[in-house]
């Protein structure tokens, strides 16, 4: 009977036996009462030592699969088997209510075109991992490791790490934020710390308005909140200031949603000027607006442009939301929110409620990582690679692909727009056909727009393969405007 248990290599091997045994008693093949064979013949066996076997079934008797009668042997203990002679199946998609059908309707991983293997893909505007300091990281491991192990193994707070707080309070004032009255609260990622406040600050039918086109990922969000969007078109030096003044005269709006710097998908960086002049509109209309930082690390050209919290001053009209994700390991899943101190009071009850706090570890090795100087290092190289890549993209694009306009001034992505009557999906299905794969830009807009519009993603492709890629997609639009 045993001799038909397969041992692999990658996990430990009385792991292994006491989940064949377990196994076979959950199937009734071995029953209650049955003596199992002694150490030493199992191991016999099955070819590995006695201590493997003892092991194995020491966690079998713990977990109560087995009991040891003394100078008797081993035997099956009484666990109960039922096997019902029908199966009891429920119809899942009769059950789930619209809130899960609607994430389904709106998650582009199962509604979009999908990387098959050999295929150019433009789709991700992730960072590069071969630009990740390994070596540093592991420091940053082991350093807060040895110092903090077991408390960091252990529940947390809502609020988050103190030392990370900390360090991120005097990141935020060394961007001009005026903490005062602030403070901070860990998220995972951008996605929960926007779920969070829209969940505090909304109820579905609440209006919201934003650029457009904007975050797909915000705006899904949105759209599962159940909120009314209003889209104000986007101009090179920002949104329209005149269209968002109409829009807050007609219309009552819960919150402003804005990605001033490196905007997704455009790639635009509002003006200053602007900036200060949004901020005036939303004032004097008593409209919260939230900030999404989003990429502002990837600055490639000209100096320093304040977030609107910094503009802002000692206000309290602007919510922040800050994450590394798209410049340093998103797979720790670690964003901010930074706002008025009462705000995020109860921003922490409703993140206790959900999931009790971000991976405390997680927050300690990113803080140790951060304080190390690692960060500065890091970004230092990886805004040289990702500004020759930026600019090779903006080169390549010029000469390969027929459009109306290159839109982008940093980033990971580039933003093309086409003319007014080709579609910018016809284009991907054709360009999919031959392995090239990009964003179609509609998913981006909130009213349906955008059709002739597309992203590309350049971080995680050379520049030899954007060549290849932009070359395939230059040739597709000229043989269907000669269609």
């Amino acid at each position: 009977m045993f001799n038909d248990c397969k041992l692999v290599k990658n996990r430990a091997v009385y792991l292994q036996i006491k989940d064949y045994i377990k196994g076979l008693i959950l199937a009734g093949i071995l029953l209650p009462g049955v003596r199992l064979p002694a150490s030493r013949e199992l191991a016999a066996i099955l070819k590995v030592s006695r201590n493997t076997i003892v092991q194995a079934y020491q966690y079998l008797e713990d977990d109560g699969f087995i009991h040891t009668l003394k100078g008797r042997g081993v035997f099956v203990a009484e666990v109960a088997v039922h096997k019902g002679q029908e199966k009891a199946n429920v119809d899942w998609n009769t059950r789930v209510n619209g809130f899960a059908q609607k994430a389904v309707a709106l998650d582009i991983e199962k509604n979009e075109l999908r990387w098959e293997k050999g295929m150019l893909s433009f789709k991700s505007i992730a960072p590069n991992p071969e630009l990740f300091d390994i070596e540093d990281f592991k420091r940053a491991v082991l350093n807060r490791l040895s110092q903090e192990g077991e408390k960091l193994l252990n529940y947390g707070y809502a609020r988050g790490y103190k030392y990370l707080l900390e360090y991120l309070t005097g990141y935020m004032k060394n961007k001009g934020v005026n903490t005062s009255g602030k403070e901070l609260l860990i998220t995972n990622g951008f996605t929960e710390g926007f779920n969070l406040l829209l969940s505090a600050l909304t109820v579905p039918g609440d209006r919201i308005i934003c650029e457009n086109p904007t975050h797909n990922t915000a705006l899904k969000i949105m759209r599962l909140a159940g909120l009314q969007i209003s889209g104000v078109p986007v101009e090179p030096s920002g949104m329209s200031l005149e269209v968002l003044e109409e829009c807050l005269t007609k219309e009552q709006f819960k919150l402003g949603f804005l990605i001033p710097s490196y905007h997704n998908p455009t790639g635009l960086v509002m003006t200053p000027v602007k900036r200060m002049a949004v901020l005036k509109i939303f004032e004097k209309y008593q409209v919260p607006v939230v900030e999404d930082g989003f990429n502002e690390e990837l600055r490639y050209y000209g100096s320093h442009v304040a977030p609107l919290m910094a503009l802002a001053g000692s206000g309290n009209g602007v919510v922040y939301l800050g994450s590394f994700s798209k410049v340093l390991f998103p797979g720790l899943r670690l964003g901010w929110i930074m706002a008025d101190s009462k705000l995020v009071a109860y921003l922490e009850s409703v993140k206790r409620s959900l999931n009790i706090h971000t991976s405390f570890l997680d927050q300690a090795i990113l803080y140790e990582y951060l304080q190390s100087g690692s960060f500065e290092k890091y970004l230092r190289k990886a805004r040289k690679v990702y500004r020759e890549q930026h600019q090779a993209a903006i080169k390549l694009a010029l000469e390969f692909i027929p459009c109306r306009r290159i839109w982008g001034e940093g980033g990971l992505h580039i933003f093309i727009e086409l003319d007014e009557r080709l579609s910018a999906r016809a284009v991907l299905a054709e360009c999919y056909q031959k392995g090239v794969l990009f964003m179609p830009g509609d998913i981006f807009y909130t009213d349906g727009g955008g059709t002739n519009t597309f992203r590309l993603g350049i971080s995680r492709v050379s520049q030899e393969e954007m060549k290849r890629g932009f070359r395939i997609i230059g040739e597709v639009i000229k043989d269907i405007k000669k269609g």
